[in-house]
């Protein structure tokens, strides 16, 4: 079975122009990608990190076809995104800017009707679509509202609607809940957990590092255009050498002591203070283990590449 998401060695360049006085220009060549490379499997979700201008959007365009690379090459199972984009655009769904896109005028469902129409689906099924993922994303009692009345965060959930309206088996989800409050965010992440249940294959760039701890199964980290690290959320964390903290309070005489311990070995770690507590005899009240977070493995990886 083909991965669902292939990029070998990807590069792009592009040309821009610094002005210099009232009337000279000097051309500037921006490496935007610089041999990227990763994959992603069905039934995953995998998050693609960077600072800003990393070379994140730019790899996600590529993906959808919205840009040629210079370099290298991609599939979206087994469909080259170049020599088969129509294809590949059959069998995606894209989120890249969540409030574009859509006509002021219609409603939410409408909306959704016309771009099921686009996908080439029947004027009935593109209504049962449409019906379908406006309770699917929550928006079943604002089918009929004109999508100018909707709020950022329904629009957000609107557009990962209509990634949807052709049943796709594969997202791309450039940062979904930017400017989403809380409880907007909470409902889109979830949704995102169900599309990976259903089997589908989910690319997610945020910069929201909690939320793509909370959701991703594997994560890339990317700046300057050169992926730097691989793995899950825990197995960066492990090859950074990140270390946990480890605090067992313990009662001794009418006080709470806490003993505090950090180490890249939890288990051990925390068997041996446990040990040595009970060797003294003393009674365990509380144990705490904090461990380190994507956020604190994501400034290492990047402050380590800046220098």
């Amino acid at each position: 079975m083909n991965d669902a998401i292939v990029a070998s060695n990807l590069r792009k360049r592009f040309i821009s122009y610094e002005r210099i006085g009232f009337i000279r220009r000097r051309k500037i060549v921006v490496e935007a990608l610089r041999g990227v490379s990763f994959r992603v499997r069905w039934g995953e979700v995998y998050g693609l990190l960077g600072p800003n201008g990393a070379g994140k959007t730019t790899t996600v365009k590529i993906l959808a076809t919205l840009l040629i690379p210079d370099d290298g090459y991609a599939m979206i199972d087994g469909h080259d995104v170049v020599k088969e984009a129509g294809i590949v655009r059959g069998i995606i769904g894209l989120v890249l800017y969540p409030d574009k896109g859509f006509y002021s005028r219609l409603s939410g469902y409408e909306n959704l009707v016309y771009f099921g129409r686009l996908y080439g689906l029947s004027k009935s099924v593109a209504e049962a679509r449409a019906r379908e993922l406006m309770n699917l994303v929550g928006l079943e009692n604002a089918m009929n509202r004109p999508y100018e009345e909707y709020s950022l965060g329904m629009r957000a959930r609107l557009a990962i609607a209509r990634a949807l309206i052709h049943d796709p088996p594969v997202l791309f989800l450039d940062e979904p809940t930017i400017g989403l409050d809380p409880i907007s965010a909470r409902e889109v992440r979830e949704l995102v957990r169900r599309l990976r249940k259903e089997g589908k294959a989910v690319l997610f760039t945020s910069h929201n590092l909690w939320e793509v701890e909370e959701v991703c199964d594997r994560v890339g980290i990317i700046n300057n255009g050169r992926m730097i690290i691989e793995g899950s959320p825990r197995d960066i964390k492990d090859m950074l050498g990140l270390k946990y903290v480890i605090e067992v309070e313990v009662q001794l005489n009418g006080r709470v002591e806490t003993i505090r311990e950090e180490t890249t070995n939890p288990a051990d770690a925390l068997r041996r203070v446990i040990n040595d507590v009970e060797a003294r005899g003393l009674r365990i009240s509380r144990i705490r283990i904090n461990e380190p977070s994507l956020e604190e493995a994501f400034i290492r990886v990047i402050g380590d590449e800046n220098g």
